[in-house]
């Protein structure tokens, strides 16, 4: 490409980002506040332009877009500023932390006809769309509840609950494999460790058709799970996360309420070697030069804040 991207923020996921797009041969300067990994970068790409601040890259002409890797607090401003600056620009989840500022960044964006990009990882897995596909297809039938979950024994958060740390990025897969919002929420969750910091949350999602999804997520389990079932007319779809595979388990309840086992097989399975990172910034790298909408929209990533502010103010 022409013109280059410009990376904000270098540290626990952002080094993966900056990492990638130097490999891709699309970087051209990291913006990084802090002088401890402004050094660190500095050893790890010696021929690499690092700047203090990101107000650095408004002005370059070589730098037609950016991605944002800093705290999600900083999200909103940090965007934003570069929209107006007119640079196109990816932002890591969670897009925002309110749906009143993930709107703002959506509709400056459209105003200034800038891209923008969310950084919802699985949607670039391809069990995930090959998932969405063949649900589409038919070839399941009506479908009837999605159950979704992230479990481990992880890294206990002392301001967002389990759902904002781990969930994320399941929500937006869900709300792309269903092709729309839900037209209702609700959540419930459990403070164990912690007074008003869930450590283990339950979400359910309505949509207009009668699906329904339900997402598990927890940082106190004795388990790493991860994965999709799905359940339809005519059998259930198994996606593991974990080996990338997606299975057709033939397995349902005929008109007479018999069961039926007919076996299961794999449909897909993912290659080993696939970075959906390197995917995800390829599809960047593709929208900005042909302007295209990204999978992970702008609009995307502000159904995916509404779902989580919906669950915030759901009874429990």
């Amino acid at each position: 490409m022409s013109s280059k991207i410009g990376a904000i923020g270098s540290g626990a996921w952002g080094k993966n980002v900056v990492r990638t797009l130097f490999n891709m041969g699309a970087l051209g300067v990291v913006a990084e506040a802090s002088p401890a990994l402004r050094d660190q970068l500095k050893l790890d790409y010696p021929e690499l332009e690092v700047v203090s601040s990101y107000g650095d890259l408004f002005s370059r002409a070589d730098i037609s877009a950016v991605t944002i890797a800093t705290p999600a607090p900083t999200h909103h401003r940090i965007a934003k500023d570069c929209l107006l600056a007119g640079k196109d620009v990816f932002v890591e989840k969670p897009m925002t932390l309110t749906s009143a500022e993930s709107l703002d960044l959506v509709e400056t964006a459209e105003k200034h006809g800038r891209i923008l990009m969310v950084g919802h990882l699985l949607l670039y897995k391809p069990a995930v769309t090959f998932i969405r596909d063949y649900l589409a297809s038919g070839a399941l039938g009506r479908i009837y509840t999605l159950h979704q979950e992230r479990m481990k024994l992880g890294k206990a958060r002392a301001v967002e609950n389990a759902l904002w740390s781990l969930g994320v990025h399941d929500v937006a897969a869900l709300l792309y494999i269903a092709g729309e919002a839900p037209a209702k929420v609700s959540f419930s969750g459990h403070c164990g460790l912690q007074p008003g910091i869930e450590d283990d949350t339950y979400l359910h999602m309505t949509f207009a058709d009668g699906r329904i999804a339900h997402l598990h997520n927890s940082w106190l389990w004795p388990e790493d799970r991860r994965g999709l079932k799905i359940i339809g007319e005519h059998g259930m779809i198994v996606y593991d996360e974990k080996a990338e595979t997606v299975s057709l388990v033939r397995k349902r309840v005929d008109p007479k309420l018999n069961n039926v086992d007919d076996g299961c097989e794999v449909l897909f399975e993912a290659p080993r070697d696939f970075q959906p990172l390197n995917a995800e910034m390829q599809h960047f790298v593709d929208c900005v030069q042909t302007r295209q909408t990204p999978r992970s929209c702008g609009r995307n990533g502000l159904e995916v804040i509404r779902v989580l502010e919906a669950a915030a103010s759901s009874p429990q």
